[in-house]
């Protein structure tokens, strides 16, 4: 019967199972065999992966025609005003070209959220605020080049959902077995709406 694995994915851990340079692995995490991850997170990220032992749902996960929202927490540095926000919300252009529109709010009070390690920088005199981003798209480093271009560099990046899957109360590298929810059709996958939660180490 097929798996799927809900991974708390912490800092500086990469999202494979190998590394010739002994970089953390999820190895490190997880010991069960013939899984692998649907889609990436970057090592400096933090939260949501999934895991799955079935070829198929693995596609459903990450290919780009069912367009699985992925939610994202995000403190960047400067205090985001309004047409900063309309930019990210319409979309903005990249290097590699237009994003597509991405639905954007502030999130106050800021989430409580497990104490990185390292923690991060933080410049005297210079606010840091908390943006709840869902993406319908999947490029490489998005949110941070995102967050970049309307000048709100990201300090923090964690990922709470994708799709029908939520973080919830998993801790940094606690994973979980999770019911199947698989999308049935790539318009519905699309049209569901994120929950606010707070997720706090347990």
């Amino acid at each position: 019967m097929a798996k799927i694995i809900l991974f708390n994915k912490p800092y500086q851990v990469l999202c494979q199972f190998t590394d010739a340079e002994q970089r953390a692995t999820l190895a490190q995490y997880i010991n069960i065999p013939n899984i692998y991850p649907a889609g990436r997170l970057d090592r400096d990220s933090e939260g949501l992966l999934l895991l799955t032992d079935d070829g198929r749902l693995q596609q459903q996960i990450t290919h780009p025609r069912y367009k699985l929202p992925k939610t994202y927490w995000a403190q960047v540095e400067g205090s985001p005003c309004h047409h900063a926000m309309e930019k990210l919300r319409n979309g903005v252009v990249l290097k590699d070209g237009p994003t597509q529109p991405a639905e954007i709010q502030l999130l106050s009070p800021p989430p409580e959220l497990w104490p990185r390690q390292p923690p991060i920088r933080q410049r005297q005199n210079i606010p840091t605020h908390w943006l709840e981003i869902t993406l319908h798209e999947g490029r490489n480093r998005q949110v941070r080049r995102m967050t970049a271009s309307v000048g709100l560099p990201t300090l923090r990046l964690v990922r709470v959902r994708i799709g029908p899957w939520h973080l919830d109360n998993l801790a940094p590298g606690q994973w979980q077995i999770s019911p199947i929810p698989a999308p049935e059709h790539p318009s519905r996958a699309a049209k569901q709406k994120p929950r606010h939660r707070i997720y706090k180490t347990r």
